[in-house]
Parts: C-alpha cells; structure tokens; sequence
C-alpha cells in the first residue's frame, strides 16, 4: 500500500509523514499495526467532535438510505441543507442569515470573493500579510505570503496587502474597496490573534467606505475559540462569514453566510452567479447538522477554555517560548524550525500527532477534537514534554 501511494497518489511534499491508516475512533488514529495515536490536530481542525462520533456516523448512516445526489446546488429542496442553514441563521447574529453552501472552505472563500465585487460593484479586494484562505486561483490571489504563489502567477488583479494588527493600514481600505478579507485569528501567520478591538476598527473603516468585511472562520469556527465562531469574541459582525473545516464532522464542506440582500446578488445579473454541482449534499449536510446540533446542545464550547488552560498550565518547558492561540486553537513557539521539526516526529514516533502551521516554521499545531478529555490531554502533553527533555538534553 505505502508503495502504491507514492506511485499513483499525487504528493503535496517530498515527505509525507506516510502513516497507513487502519481505523480512527474518538481521540486516536490507528495504523495497519495497531499502533495507537493520540491525535492533537484533528485533520488539521476539521474533526471537531473527534473520529466517527456516534450523532455523525448515525445522521450519515440515516441519509444514506434516503437518497444521495439528486440535483446542482440550490434547486431542489433537501430537508438536510434546509435545515443546516436554518439552524446556523438561529446562532449567527443578525442579519448573517442566508447561507451557501460549498465542497470545502476555499471554495466558499472564491463565492465570498465574487459576492464582494457583485455586491459593491467595485474590484479591489485588501487581505492581509501571511494570510491564508485555500489554494484555489482566487484564494491564492489573497495569500499574503509570496513564495508560496509565485510559481502559479499571474493571478487575480487588483489585490492590496495589508498588515494584520496595523492600525495605520485601515487608511488603506478606500471607496475603492470592494472587500477586506481577513482571518479572525491568522492560522498560518502562527495563531495571531487580534489585539487593540482591531477587528472592530476594520469593521468601523469598512462601514465608513462602504466596503464590505469578509471574516474567514474556517479555522476558527465551529466551537474552537469557546464561541462559535471566533469573531464572536471581539465584538465585530462581518458582512460575509466563511467557514469549513470544522463544520462537517470530518466529510468536506464549507459555506459562506450574509445578509438576504447581499447574497440575492448571486441570483441574478447574471443569473447562477456562483454555481456547484455537490454543494449541499444532503449526506454531508446531515454530518454536518448533526455537528452543529452536537457543539451548541452541549458544553463543549465552554469546556474549550477550560482545555486551554489546562494545556497551558502542563505546556511549560524550557524550549517552548510561547503559546499563542484561543481555546483549543494553539500553537507552541520553539526556538527553530528545526526543534519543532524534531519534536513533531519524535512525538509521532512516541504516538502522539502534531503538526506544522503554514508559514511560521517555529510553531507546532495543537488543534485537537472539542471533545477530548483531561485525561487524553495530559497522556499528550506527557509525550511531548519528554520529547522536549530529550532534544533539550541533545
């Protein structure tokens, strides 16, 4: 098998980290031998109630012997997608309370990109410095992060960067602007946080110039940040909320949500003016319900800060210089990339999974499940603190 995946399967690096996968159920992946791991990363954010919760796998299951695919997004009514985006207008403040839905977040970010241009009329759309939305044309256009997209150039025009947390930028966004697009917390940037009401001030600057503020939560979202979405902690309402990941359980999906009068801009003039042919399945608009259903019906979302400072109070070490994030969205700042690069293989090796962020080489990913115990926790950060004694002793 392991063969055959670098034969056919294409790679999206030289070395895939290559675990072959037997079963995941709960908190832990396991491998053709049986081997356990305690998974801190949650297919990188998007298993927020774990591998094959029981209310997902059930809801799927149920579907199933309804009916898959029938017909392109937005046509006919399916009772799954129905619901979904109902229930998610009932926990969005007003007025965020029509939804499309998508295949997977950077899709949903292309749809937000479009919606800002046909709904202000105006093409310049400002993103931020080392931020990142997907890796579609459109999304990649927005990539604050050069190297990473100077292969594919040219890409989308009339694209200006500004820097996250600089005040002084907002002069930037102008009667010109379209969109400003931003991460609520900068996930590849290193777990940024917002400081200073920044968001708020985005928000103020983009209402003085009629530009509409597009919040990417698809890291974020879902519970992850002790809310259910991230913005919801730094009192600022988007015009356009996008979201993924986290949203379906561990199947793909993402949706953008906004006010009924911005989003029937995509209706007509021209008429199927963002168009999928799987968006909304109804298989995957049920995992998805039964996600949503799950995280708001439960205290997961508060026990999210309760975790934090639980990982916080164990994650104390001589090589870890910070950690940055909110809820169970962390990132463990070592010295170099090359001590992270050592702990999250030596953690592998040990069965405990970590990961990289994007642009920060410095920075190990701890994003696990909303559902994961005390317990499970503290079995992690006893792996990893020993794999940290043993490179500091190196």
């Amino acid at each position: 098998m392991k063969q055959n995946f670098f034969k056919y399967q294409a790679q999206t690096s030289p070395y895939p980290l290559a675990i072959e996968i037997s079963h995941a159920d709960g908190s832990y992946i396991y491998d053709i031998k049986n081997k356990r791991y305690l998974d801190f990363v949650a297919g990188v954010s998007a298993c927020s109630l774990g591998h094959r919760h029981p209310k997902v796998v059930a809801a799927i299951k149920k579907q199933l012997d309804k009916y898959l695919h029938v017909m392109v997004y937005g046509e006919y009514i399916q009772q799954p997608a129905v619901e979904l985006t109902q229930l998610l207008a009932n926990f969005l403040p007003y007025p965020l309370e029509k939804t499309y839905l998508t295949n997977s977040g950077t899709e949903a970010i292309e749809g937000s990109l479009k919606l800002a241009r046909r709904a202000t009329g105006r093409s310049q759309i400002i993103a931020a410095n080392l931020a990142y939305h997907g890796n579609t044309m459109g999304s990649m256009s927005i990539m604050g992060y050069e190297e990473r997209k100077q292969a594919f150039r040219p890409l989308i025009p009339d694209v200006s960067f500004i820097s996250f947390n600089n005040e002084e930028d907002l002069k930037r966004i102008t009667a010109k602007t379209a969109g400003v697009i931003l991460e609520t917390i900068q996930g590849g940037a290193g777990f940024i946080e917002p400081k200073n009401e920044y968001l708020k001030k985005v928000r103020k600057r983009c209402s003085e110039v009629g530009a509409l503020l597009i919040l990417d939560e698809i890291q974020p979202g879902f519970g992850r940040t002790g809310t259910l979405f991230g913005f919801q902690n730094y009192d600022s309402i988007p015009d356009i909320v996008v979201m993924g990941k986290g949203m379906g359980g561990g199947l793909p999906i993402g949706a953008f949500t906004a006010s009924t009068e911005i989003m029937n801009q995509l209706q007509d003039n021209p008429k199927l003016g963002h168009i999928t042919t799987f968006g909304g399945n109804p298989v995957i608009a049920s995992a998805a319900l039964a996600t949503l259903q799950t995280i708001t019906e439960s205290d997961l979302m508060s026990a999210t800060l309760q975790k934090e400072k639980l990982f916080r109070s164990l994650l104390i070490h001589p090589l870890i210089k910070e950690v940055r994030g909110l809820g169970l969205m962390l990132a463990l700042i070592t010295p170099s990339a090359e001590i992270t690069n050592q702990i999250i293989l030596l953690c592998q090796d040990r069965g405990l999974i970590l990961f990289w962020l994007l642009f920060e080489a410095r920075a190990i990913r701890i994003t696990p499940p909303l559902t994961i115990s005390e317990d499970e926790i503290r079995e992690g950060c006893n792996i990893l603190l020993t794999a940290l004694d043993e490179v500091i002793s190196l």
